[in-house]
């Protein structure tokens, strides 16, 4: 029940006020607006395919991209990181308790020593805030503990990975890469990316005490 309150201020002067707790605002104050939802850094699973797929497909018209099927991504996702809103859960909860993916990132086997990142991609509406970085640092500090020794990537534009310690090399200083799927591109020989590696033996992270935390935790990521 809506309780309403009469002041009176004498005949013809009643003035309705609003119920208690509806939100009065001070004069000359102004409305606070709500604190932006947290973003938390998680491993994927299975269950998340389904949001990677649209998350890569939304954004293969920029070019930047390669399609990736379902079932793929059904089969690779415990090889990314996620970026979610709505996390605050446990590492390895999925998509399906209610966080949304706004981010993605995929750690690549080519060879025992060398692996790639892949479909690394932030939404449109949660770029600017870092996640890429920190995705990519995460998936550093993973290929370091799974032993691999060199994290390498393909892109349009090379920039973002230099700035974050990765040098540009010909394509055929990664004969892996050739061999596992360029020669099956229809664009092979003619690739309009560039070839950037990380030796991961100089790779110290590249924001401090960040990386996906224990089970029972979530890693915050800034907005700044």
């Amino acid at each position: 029940m809506t309780m309403r309150v009469v002041v009176d201020n004498g005949p013809g002067k009643g003035r309705r006020l609003r119920a208690p707790g509806s939100g009065l605002r001070a004069p000359g104050s102004r409305r606070l607006k709500p604190a932006a939802p947290a973003v938390t850094l998680r491993a994927a699973v299975a269950a998340d395919a389904p949001q990677l797929h649209a998350l890569v497909a939304s954004h293969l018209e920029e070019g930047r991209l390669l399609p990736r099927t379902l079932d793929e991504l059904t089969v690779h996702a415990p090889r990314f990181v996620v970026a979610v809103v709505g996390g605050d859960k446990p590492l390895g909860l999925s998509s399906s308790n209610g966080d949304r993916i706004v981010g993605c990132a995929e750690l690549a086997p080519l060879s025992g020593s060398v692996a790639e990142v892949r479909s690394l991609v932030v939404g449109r509406e949660a770029r600017r805030k870092g996640l890429g970085m920190q995705m990519l640092d995460e998936l550093g500090r993973r290929a370091r503990r799974e032993g691999f020794t060199r994290l390498c990537a393909f892109a349009h534009d090379p920039m973002f990975f230099v700035r974050l310690g990765f040098s540009i090399v010909p394509h055929t200083w990664m004969p892996e890469k050739i061999a596992h799927d360029c020669h099956s591109c229809p664009l092979f020989r003619n690739c309009g990316q560039y070839a950037v590696v990380l030796e991961l033996r100089t790779f110290v992270g590249t924001s401090a005490g960040s990386g996906l935390r224990a089970p029972g935790s979530a890693a915050s990521v800034g907005h700044g």
